[in-house]
């Protein structure tokens, strides 16, 4: 299947989770990434703020910044490349490109997720052989992830029969290490 179908598919059936689905997945997959030690022991964390049907960051990012890790978020620049800025509490974030919320702090550049002990990105699939991710097709994930260094985990979030085995890929797509299901965590590559 070409991404932009398996894209399609895939919207269509996150658009058919009910809210209960949404939350149940959301404490089921914040549950298994707080509970991985090199989760626990990141003094810095590259995350997103989720929207829509993604699975929901909001809680996750919440939780790691109560705990003292430091948490960036991305702010998507005009080339469709990913700036970070810390999230310093719910009230800090504000309206961004197509109106995702963003942190309103000072920018640290495009390089700063190369400072992250942990790196957390959305993705609408996995897959589960080769790690690639397929994204919303922009590019931003895939620029940005070519900037982690290798021993750094990098996590995808999905909802359930996002673990796939035929997801496409082409040179530019990068691959994570993990990916956190509503039933666990799954190590790739």
């Amino acid at each position: 299947m070409d991404k932009l179908n398996l894209r399609r598919e895939l919207i269509s059936a996150r658009a058919s989770l009910t809210p209960e689905q949404l939350r149940s997945n959301a404490t089921n997959i914040r549950e298994t990434l707080l509970d991985q030690p090199w989760a626990q022991m990141a003094g810095l964390v590259a995350c997103y703020w989720s929207i829509g049907t993604e699975p929901d960051t909001h809680g996750l990012v919440f939780a790691l910044w109560k705990h003292g890790t430091t948490v960036m978020l991305p702010v998507l620049r005009e080339d469709n490349d990913l700036d970070w800025a810390v999230y310093d509490g719910p009230d800090t974030l504000a309206p961004g490109r197509f109106g995702v919320p963003e942190p309103v702090d000072t920018r640290r550049g495009i390089d700063a997720i190369r400072t992250a002990a942990l790196v957390i990105v959305p993705a609408l699939a996995v897959d589960r052989l080769s790690g690639v991710r397929l994204g919303r097709g922009g590019g931003s994930y895939d620029r940005a992830l070519s900037r982690v260094g290798p021993n750094v985990p990098t996590v995808a979030l999905l909802h359930e029969g996002e673990l796939r085995d035929d997801v496409p890929a082409e040179p530019h797509d990068r691959p994570v290490h993990f990916a956190i299901t509503p039933v666990g965590l799954t190590s790739l590559k």
